[in-house]
């Protein structure tokens, strides 16, 4: 077995960052409710506005970081590197320019970097929140970041 890859395993007890743009805050909102029943079983935080509003609204409680153009998407981001997020649910406005794009781009690219499941819209969430795997440990496999660096570090 090679060693370019690590196993990380996702607990059967998610940690789900929720984020949305602010035209799709209410649409946030109503899919948290619709899925309150699943969500309660699991460890939400999300961007400074979006936490406040979900836990407001539905009485889920919700970590807030800061707003996403004041850093906020930087810190799930982080969270995501120290394996503290198994899974994003970020209902984004693509029509609608960003100020904090960069950090949107950076957000979705270290989830991607992670493995980590990442719902861009509803029907998404929808299929993710429903998945077999909502209730059950799943194992996915990373690039082994340690050896990769060791092995740049004595190139150099």
């Amino acid at each position: 077995m090679t060693d370019d890859f690590v196993t990380l395993t996702i607990e059967r007890q998610k940690n789900i960052a929720l984020i949305a743009h602010d035209s799709k805050k209410a649409e946030m909102i109503e899919w948290c409710n619709d899925n309150k029943d699943i969500l309660k079983n699991h460890f939400l935080c999300g961007t400074g506005t979006t936490a406040r509003m979900i836990a407001d609204k539905t009485g889920l409680p919700v970590r807030g970081y800061n707003s996403g153009p004041l850093g906020g998407d930087q810190q799930i981001g982080a969270k995501i590197v120290e394996g503290r997020i198994d899974m994003v649910i970020f209902f984004s406005d693509p029509l609608t320019a960003q100020p904090h794009d960069p950090d949107v781009k950076a957000l979705l690219r270290i989830a991607q970097v992670y493995d980590i499941p990442i719902a861009n819209n509803k029907s998404t969430a929808d299929f993710m929140i429903n998945s077999k795997y909502m209730d059950q440990e799943y194992d996915h496999k990373v690039i082994n970041f340690k050896k990769n660096i060791k092995q740049r570090a004595e190139t150099l």
